[in-house]
């Protein structure tokens, strides 16, 4: 199979060979037909929580639902991400940690599309704002047993825990987890900078969502984004769909944080795709509004999102004003770095060795997202299914 575009970080125009799997060959190739079709790495999100129906977190998740996401999220350029179980009880969290694991071991070719697993929860604020769309029954102070059981369930693939700095016993959860290799993110807090910094200290990372999951009204200059923001240890996490977070904030986290700290995450819902009107997450009523956003019902607070990395990325350099190719980065080269997989030097191309792991897409900014042409996995291909994906292509 032969591929024509443009590489991205490079802009010269190639053709490439794929073969059982692998990127066979680069060469060059006439600028004919290529101009406009861009070829990149395929998108990498940490943070999904399901997609078209399919809920990460609910009692009916069954081994199959697993690739359905994989393929309905490749259908948009996302070929890797993290699934993701948000705050539930602790049957629930673990039954859905071993389906998900025996998911990857059934079917190994899930292996490199399903690197791993985010608990998002259940160990976060239980205040109103802070806690987000977490059903607050289930908000409890960190268990050593019970990551110790969510370990255990899912066979080695749990990778990152967000909590609350500000819960009793977080930093000693946050060195238990990061002593046995999960990374560790605070979200959905409102810890003080005392607590951030503790939490730092003890080997906390990341910024889940950063700016989302709070208060509608915070201290002007002593609140936890600001001391997040501030925190040179940390990274970010953001949600660029347009809807978590106005354009200057966006500007703002982007100079602060940099491409050094920044990454790209959906958030996107399980719900995403459906027609506008209520709908039941869990326990949870929330509202998909006519422009694609979804919220807890009869709320201002947002739950989850209805848009894909496609979409994040064109949002982020829209407003901004970063190149696509340092926007494509934060859905790409970022994750790999914050997770210490990244082999390749900063802005290096696709060449010959590589995981056949590609996307093409155009992109015309007065329109939106980025445009999916075609996606090459190394277990399949999408040619042309872009378009026929359904969800949040909005």
């Amino acid at each position: 199979m032969t591929v024509q575009g443009t590489l991205l970080h490079q802009r010269r125009a190639v053709e490439m060979t794929l073969d059982k799997g692998r990127v066979k060959s680069v060469e060059p190739a006439s600028g004919n037909g290529t101009r406009h079709r861009y070829i990149a790495k395929g998108f990498f999100d940490l943070q999904v929580n399901g997609f078209q129906g399919i809920d990460y977190s609910g009692a009916e998740l069954e081994v199959g639902d697993v690739r359905r996401v994989v393929d309905a999220l490749a259908a948009h350029g996302t070929t890797r991400h993290f699934p993701t179980i948000i705050t539930n009880s602790q049957e629930r969290i673990r039954r859905n940690l071993a389906v998900i694991a025996e998911a990857v071991t059934s079917d190994r070719s899930l292996a490199y599309r399903v690197p791993g697993v985010h608990v998002e929860g259940p160990y976060i604020s239980p205040e109103d704002g802070p806690r987000g769309a977490h059903d607050r029954q289930f908000v409890r102070s960190p268990s050593l047993n019970e990551m110790e059981a969510w370990m255990r369930a899912s066979n080695g693939m749990l990778s990152l825990v967000t909590l609350a700095p500000e819960v009793p016993g977080a930093d000693e959860a946050i060195g238990f987890l990061t002593s046995r290799g999960v990374r560790v993110a605070l979200g959905h807090h409102a810890g003080t900078a005392a607590e951030i910094t503790a939490a730092v200290d003890a080997g906390a990372s990341l910024s889940t969502h950063l700016g989302n999951g709070s208060h509608a009204v915070l201290p002007r200059l002593d609140n936890y984004i600001w001391h997040q923001l501030g925190e040179n240890r940390l990274w970010a996490s953001i949600i660029a769909d347009g809807f978590h977070l106005p354009d200057s904030v966006l500007r703002v986290f982007a100079r602060a944080k940099g491409a050094d700290r920044l990454l790209l995450v959906s958030d996107v819902a399980p719900n995403a795709g459906r027609p506008a009107g209520r709908y039941r997450w869990g326990e949870i009523e929330i509202e998909i509004h006519e422009d694609g956003h979804i919220g807890l019902a009869d709320t201002p607070y947002l739950a989850g999102a209805g848009h894909l990395l496609n979409h994040a990325i064109s949002v982020f350099a829209r407003a901004t004003g970063w190149s696509l190719a340092d926007s494509v980065r934060l859905a790409v080269e970022s994750p790999e770095r914050y997770l210490g997989i990244r082999e390749k030097p900063s802005g290096a191309d696709i060449g010959a060795g590589d995981p056949c792991d590609l996307v093409t897409f155009s992109w015309n900014p007065a329109i939106g997202p980025l445009q999916i042409q075609a996606v090459y996995a190394p277990d399949r291909s999408y040619v042309g299914e872009a378009q026929h994906a359904g969800g949040s292509a909005r």
